[in-house]
């Protein structure tokens, strides 16, 4: 899908780094499978430090999950940064759109992220011993008619997918999912009667709506939030009339 938000939002910069409202639909950074326009590529001389083929880039958002990044503009943020995100320092949360309502309606999913043994372009919670210890937090902010639900979640480690991949393996895809879950949210979606709109959505549900860090230079604390891009706000208007 083609970036919905259009021009690259920046909504923080100073001598040290950036703060991006990154669209849906962008690649971060250059790899062998994408030959097409990236992030890196739109900001151009902007970035800086770390690995030369993805300057300033100290985390990353799925292609198509929007909102907030950081990146740095010379090599000492870089490392400040990186090093922040390595001892959990960074405080992040994102707006998830999910199939059905989770119970408990608050607490930690706690699993192993690793490669799926079934399927290489996927991760999985994997087994003790293998993977990566992952955390997410979550929060039911709104449930649409016990069908649906809004959650606030929040990243204890940054594993790929991760959040994708624990709400998918507690039976919570995330509504839109094309990986983790599309054809049971299409089929309750279809079977609801709410129309095609939310059956088709183009994308998984999420959205990093909050950023905070310590700036690695001034050491203020510094904290963005990103409103719900376009299309999450018409999913959310579907939602309220199931």
């Amino acid at each position: 899908m083609a970036p919905e938000g259009g021009a690259l939002r920046i909504v923080h910069q100073d001598d040290d780094l950036a703060v991006i409202d990154k669209p849906a639909g962008l690649v971060v950074h250059p790899a062998p499978s994408h030959t097409g326009p990236t992030l890196v590529s739109e900001l151009g001389d902007l970035l800086g430090g770390g690995d030369p083929e993805r300057p300033g880039i100290v985390h990353r958002l799925d292609k198509d999950t929007s909102g907030l990044m950081v990146v740095a503009k010379t090599e000492a943020a870089h490392q400040a940064l990186s090093r922040d995100f390595a001892q959990r320092r960074i405080d992040r949360a994102y707006a998830a759109y999910v199939w059905g309502v989770p119970a408990p309606r608050g607490g930690e999913i706690a699993g192993n992220i690793g490669r799926s043994p079934t399927n290489r372009k996927k991760m999985a919670v994997v087994g003790e011993g293998r993977g990566k210890p992952a955390i997410t937090g979550y929060r039911v902010e709104h449930s649409f008619h016990a069908q649906a639900a809004r959650l606030e979640c929040r990243l204890a480690t940054g594993r790929t997918h991760q959040i994708r991949v624990h709400l998918a393996h507690r039976g919570h895809p995330l509504i839109g999912d094309p990986l983790y879950g599309p054809r049971p949210g299409r089929a309750v979606a279809r079977s609801v009667g709410i129309g095609c709109e939310i059956a088709a959505f183009r994308r998984q549900a999420l959205h990093a709506r909050l950023l905070g860090f310590t700036h690695p230079a001034s050491r203020e604390h510094l904290i963005f939030d990103s409103p719900l891009p376009a299309d999450l706000e018409r999913l959310e208007a579907n939602l309220e009339r199931l």
